[in-house]
């Protein structure tokens, strides 16, 4: 059987499995900017500039990334507990960002997932991102509960080990029910795709603002966006090209 005949397959047996920040929208500047508030609300002097961020999403998950400067940029160390507090508020910053009007789809998405449904094929997404962060955009860029859109949804506070480990990508499998091989993973950064292609999943990487300089050679396909990807017939093109 050929790659195409695999992964095409039947409808109803294929899924897509979309990451979040940066696939779905470019959320990753309304983070940075949650992230600010939060540090500002609890006395501390810290402000991650553009640069900053960048740097620091190469460490995945939002706590991680408080400890991982705590560590790196300040020589610090703090309890878990605090770390996971001062996330928490900065969680709760995003979702009101986001409920009042600052996030948007990338172009093209939202077709891509329509056309998706009506084909039959299952959606999923897998993320290192919190559920809850999954449904405020669900609620704010669709209108929907998260539950509504997506058949399965496999979060990073959910698994083991996050991007590039494969763990939530695994976990999406495992709940669709699939094989990686009837299955698409839609990324935007270096780990993401590593994270995909370590499940043994095809992988299109659509580049975003925060991770253009990435190395997403690892990827099957990488595009600038889902304007040429925003029907299954189109992403199967692009895929076997």
């Amino acid at each position: 059987m050929s790659d195409r005949e695999s992964s095409a397959g039947n409808s109803a047996d294929r899924a897509l499995i979309f990451d979040v920040d940066g696939t779905l929208a470019e959320t990753e500047e309304l983070h940075r900017r949650a992230f600010n508030d939060a540090f500002r609300a609890a006395g501390l002097d810290w402000d991650w500039s553009v640069a900053d961020y960048a740097r620091l999403l190469k460490t995945t998950g939002g706590k991680e990334r408080i400890a991982a400067f705590l560590r790196d940029d300040l020589g610090e160390t703090r309890e878990p507990a605090w770390i996971a507090a001062l996330h928490r508020d900065k969680i709760e910053r995003y979702a009101r960002r986001m409920a009042a009007g600052a996030l948007t789809l990338r172009p093209g998405v939202r077709a891509l997932i329509d056309d998706a449904r009506r084909a039959g094929l299952a959606l999923a997404v897998a993320t290192t991102t919190s559920r809850s962060n999954v449904e405020a955009l669900c609620q704010a860029c669709f209108g929907a509960e998260a539950d509504a859109l997506f058949d399965v949804i496999a979060a990073g506070d959910e698994v083991a080990a996050k991007k590039p480990a494969p763990d939530v990508y695994r976990l999406a499998l495992e709940r669709l029910k699939r094989a990686p091989s009837v299955c698409v993973a839609l990324e935007d950064s270096r780990n993401g795709v590593l994270s995909a292609k370590a499940a043994g999943l095809r992988c299109v990487a659509v580049r975003a603002a925060y991770t253009v300089d990435d190395d997403l050679t690892a990827a099957d396909r990488v595009l600038p966006g889902f304007d040429d990807i925003d029907t299954v017939a189109a992403l199967d093109a692009a895929l076997f090209r």
